[in-house]
């Protein structure tokens, strides 16, 4: 599976809680810095004394957590609920656990902080990020304070002095944005081959993909050619699936954007969805990320400045295949020790004496959780759960899932050489990357 392209979730029946809040306390504004994989935000979050890590995510309306990695965290006032959402039909059931203390950096502060609990080990992102991820948290980090995103230095600051805010957004572009059902939405002209459509679209920052769009709700849909079918991500009910392609164009406000990535999933994972009037998809993490973003839900504003990132092209995997991090084993290095020499007393023959050191390392273990079907990873014979070995001569154990991805998307024609293990016994197999969607005119 590839790293969680999206992480949206519903939930039914729950009612925020206006005291579940995060202040910034005794400080104008606070920076907390984030690890930026895939074009997801990662940050730190401490809750009842436990250091967790979560991904920020404005496509979610409240805090979870999916996994402890062995932490221990103890929670107050639990009780039992469901979840449901993207991917089918199926619910899953889950915990709420209101009233616990939450801190991110040294000033952000929850004293009434309410959390849900995913026990389905399902939703836990970490084996597909290459990091322990704990939780996800969304619209309680953003609604009370506007949020500076500076992609480049990998911080965040959150503003309490307006007059300073305002300082420092002065040469970004300002646009309107609604915030509904405790979501960010940003209108934005999308142009598949000529025709410019007003579309109103998600701001999610969960969503590694550049755009989504729903071809159900959107009025004389056709698919842009080539596309090709895909795995999009996972929501509760299951694998979402769907098509990939490339637009003509997407503006957003005086930007523009050509032949972004775009991904188109399918009825079924919709069809049980409540969505938002008139929403036709999401802007993801990958047009984000190629400005400095500032969030102002209180004034339903968001502001933007390019970054050295805006004029990336919109790469793909080209591999087809997905990957994934099976945990982390001990690998022994050998170190050779400088040589000593030393002269017998009686002036006779040097001795030379030379030692080895053995150090015992902890390295990741990688392994392919998918293949997609015609593509040159299927066709150069890789499969699920063939284990990486080296990939272009380089051990795998001294990479990690985000360069392993770089590399699939670096350059059309490149050969790709791996060395897996399967069943115990060792393969080397070679393809050459190749995008198979292309824009075509």
């Amino acid at each position: 599976m590839k790293v969680i392209f999206f992480f949206w979730f519903f939930f039914f029946g729950i009612f925020i809680n206006a005291q579940n809040s995060f202040e910034l306390r005794d400080a104008k504004k606070t920076v907390i810095p984030f690890k930026f994989i895939n074009n997801l935000i990662f940050i730190p979050v401490n809750i009842n004394g436990a250091e967790l890590t979560f991904l920020l995510d404005t496509g979610v309306a409240e805090t979870s957590i999916f996994s402890l990695e062995n932490k221990e965290l103890k929670l107050i006032n639990v009780e039992k609920i469901k979840f449901s959402g993207l991917g089918g039909e199926r619910s899953i059931d889950g915990f709420r656990s209101e009233n616990n203390f939450g801190k991110i950096g040294k000033n952000f502060v929850n004293d009434s902080m309410t959390v849900y609990i995913i026990t389905d080990q399902d939703f836990n992102i970490s084996s597909h990020v290459g990091i322990p991820v704990n939780g996800i948290i969304g619209y309680h980090f953003f609604k009370n304070h506007p949020v500076l995103i500076d992609y480049m230095a990998k911080k965040l600051t959150i503003y309490k002095d307006e007059s300073m805010f305002r300082k420092k957004i002065k040469s970004f572009n300002e646009l309107e944005i609604s915030i509904e059902k405790n979501k960010p939405y940003i209108f934005a002209d999308v142009e598949m081959t000529k025709e410019r459509k007003r579309s109103k679209l998600l701001i999610d920052l969960g969503n590694s993909d550049p755009i989504w769009l729903f071809p159900k709700l959107i009025k004389d849909f056709v698919y842009n050619r080539p596309n090709i079918d895909d795995f999009l991500g996972r929501g509760f009910n299951g694998d979402i699936y769907g098509k990939r392609s490339r637009i003509h164009n997407l503006y957003l406000g005086n930007f523009k954007f050509e032949k972004p990535l775009t991904a188109m999933p399918d009825e079924y994972s919709i069809q049980h969805v409540s969505l938002v009037e008139n929403r036709k998809g999401s802007v993801g993490g990958d047009i984000m990320r190629r400005f400095t973003v500032a969030l102002d839900y209180p004034h339903a504003k968001i502001y933007l400045k390019k970054n050295r990132n805006f004029y990336d092209p919109f790469h793909f995997n080209m591999s087809g295949l997905d990957f994934k991090q099976d945990g982390m084993e001990w690998t022994k290095d050998i170190v050779n020790l400088p040589t000593k020499s030393q002269s017998k007393p009686s002036g006779g023959t040097e001795i030379f004496s030379s030692s080895v050191q053995y150090n015992f390392i902890l390295k990741p273990i990688f392994s392919i959780a998918g293949v997609r079907k015609d593509s040159p990873g299927a066709k150069a014979g890789l499969q699920k759960d063939d284990r990486l070995i080296t990939i272009n001569g380089k051990k795998t154990a001294d990479m990690t899932l985000q360069k392993i991805l770089e590399l699939m998307k670096s350059d059309e024609g490149r050969t790709i050489e791996m060395i897996i293990e399967r069943k115990n016994k060792t393969m080397s197999l070679r393809f050459t990357l190749e995008d198979p969607i292309p824009y075509q005119e």
